[in-house]
């Protein structure tokens, strides 16, 4: 895979995209400018790899590889098979465990199968150097796992630090800025910087000049002291040790997590603040998606005879249950969730076990006109992730409501597409200038 770096003119804006899923990022970058060259999606431990039918299916195959991704990196380290040029690397993947039981270059230190998917990535930055980056997780990631807060998230800041790169995260709220569903995700945004860079003003970046801020805007929601010295702005703390350091003893001590919901870092040091959301503009709620009565199949239909079950899994519970296998007696305490939703807000998070007619907890369910209740069609819950009606079209159902499950908002990505291509090639349009140098 050739190296690049930031001196480059880069005419064209190529994207190269991991964990691709069924296109969400492409969808978003190609709407403001982007050009996806190569893509990978695999479904470990599944017969029939439907995310990555529906991604050929809506792009074409043309360099999409369905190929475990350590395979991949393997045959590009060995020489069999060689990536095009790109400039941005993008990927979403699941909230992990990153911890390391050796130093990076024993790889196969690396403890579990959870852990895998983060240093895939990082073997493929540090293979390609591409000078942007941007990943999406789950926001628990910045507290994860319980016993090291903040632990994973640490580690992914210190390899990207050792690689060359200035970070900026924020955790998102998509109804925050007007779209229809409540899915809360991190998103990080990477930038190759030179040697002599200096990070002069990290929470002017953080809450108006950096990628994110621009995108979505923001406010901090307290004063917040910072600290100044001959122009420079003293960091809140610094991520310190080797790799194997961070994943021992990060977070180790702390009840809460050091990161904070936005956050700036630049050579392992690091600033983070608590902001809110600054949007005026129109908000989509979840009735804004549905379909009519008559365009929705019987199938979707909650029988009478079944409203008891999903009442009895949405409401409060405080109830002595019996372990199965050991017959331990215990108390078991949950909260209500709304029955039935409500369509004049937007929508809870679509989470992968939304398909399918058995009553659940989690699972939405609305009311109709007519007084009957039912559960969310693949259309609307591809709506609900701002994808086009019958988008995962020709796979099964339930695996389609997984699919969105798994899913992005494109407007999001849309959004940050557009914030990236003004800041380092100066416009969104479809003739970019090159890329800025220090533009972090």
């Amino acid at each position: 895979m050739p190296g690049k770096s930031l001196e480059g003119d880069y005419q064209k804006r190529r994207v190269v995209e991991l964990f691709a899923g069924v296109g969400g990022f492409r969808l978003g970058l190609e709407r403001t400018g982007w050009e996806v060259v190569w893509s990978n999606q695999w479904e470990p431990s599944v017969k029939r790899q439907h995310a990555s039918e529906v991604y050929v299916a809506r792009f074409g195959s043309e360099g999409h590889v369905t190929q475990d991704i350590e395979k991949v990196l393997d045959n590009v380290e060995s020489g069999i098979v060689q990536l095009p040029d790109y400039e941005l690397l993008v990927g979403g993947f699941p909230c992990q465990d990153y911890s390391v039981a050796r130093t990076l270059n024993q790889a196969h230190g690396i403890q579990g199968k959870k852990g895998v998917l983060w240093w895939q990535i990082y073997r493929f930055i540090s293979l390609g150097r591409p000078p942007l980056i941007l990943l999406e997780n789950v926001d628990r990631l910045l507290s994860s796992p319980a016993t090291q807060r903040g632990r994973d998230f640490a580690i992914m800041l210190a390899c990207l630090s050792d690689l060359g790169y200035a970070v900026e995260w924020r955790v998102v709220n998509s109804a925050e800025y007007g779209f229809p569903q409540k899915r809360r995700r991190v998103f990080l945004v990477g930038n190759l910087v030179s040697k002599d860079f200096i990070m002069r003003n990290p929470i002017e970046l953080l809450t108006s000049d950096g990628v994110l801020a621009k995108a979505l805007p923001v406010r901090l929601t307290e004063d917040q002291p910072i600290l100044n010295l001959g122009g420079l702005t003293f960091p809140d703390f610094t991520i310190e040790g080797d790799i194997k350091s961070v994943s021992d003893h990060f977070g180790s001590e702390d009840i809460r997590s050091h990161f904070l919901n936005a956050g700036i870092m630049y050579k392992r040091d690091v600033w983070t603040r608590k902001v809110t959301a600054e949007f005026e503009g129109k908000r989509q709620v979840l009735k804004d998606v549905l379909l009519s009565e008559k365009e929705v199949d019987e199938m979707y239909y909650v029988p009478d005879s079944e409203l008891y079950k999903w009442r009895y899994l949405k409401g409060a519970k405080d109830e002595q249950r019996v372990h199965k296998a050991s017959g331990f007696q215990y108390s078991y305490n949950e909260g209500a969730i709304p029955f039935p939703d409500n369509i004049e807000g937007p929508s809870r998070t679509i989470l992968t076990g939304e398909g399918g007619s058995t009553p659940s907890r989690f699972k939405h369910i609305i009311p109709t006109p007519s007084g009957r209740y039912r559960r969310l069609t693949p259309i609307e819950l591809e709506r609900l992730n701002g994808f086009p009606d019958d988008w995962t079209a020709g796979i099964p159902e339930a695996r389609r409501a997984f699919l969105m499950g798994n899913a992005l908002i494109v407007g999001i990505v849309e959004r940050i597409g557009i914030s990236l291509a003004n800041k380092y090639y100066g416009s969104a349009s479809a003739q970019p200038g090159s890329i800025t140098k220090h533009a972090f």
